[in-house]
């Protein structure tokens, strides 16, 4: 299993919100085809098909929890 997919998993799991590493977390998202676009510090990712928009910020490395 590789990076993206432990990650992926992880995340779906729900119960590491607050310990989501940024920079693999944006990668995931390049990788499913995700599009970034970056507004100070907030890093936002649109994929056609996909209705909602996801905006996301930066804490101390991690991905910060909403």
């Amino acid at each position: 299993m590789g990076k993206h997919e432990k990650l992926l998993l992880e995340i779906l799991s729900g119960t590491a919100d607050a310990n989501i590493p940024f920079d693999g977390l944006c990668r995931l998202l390049e990788n499913m085809g995700f599009e970034k676009r970056i507004k100070g510090s907030h890093h936002i990712f649109t994929k056609d098909g996909v209705e909602e928009i996801l905006n996301l910020q930066p804490k101390g490395g991690k991905s910060k929890p909403y």
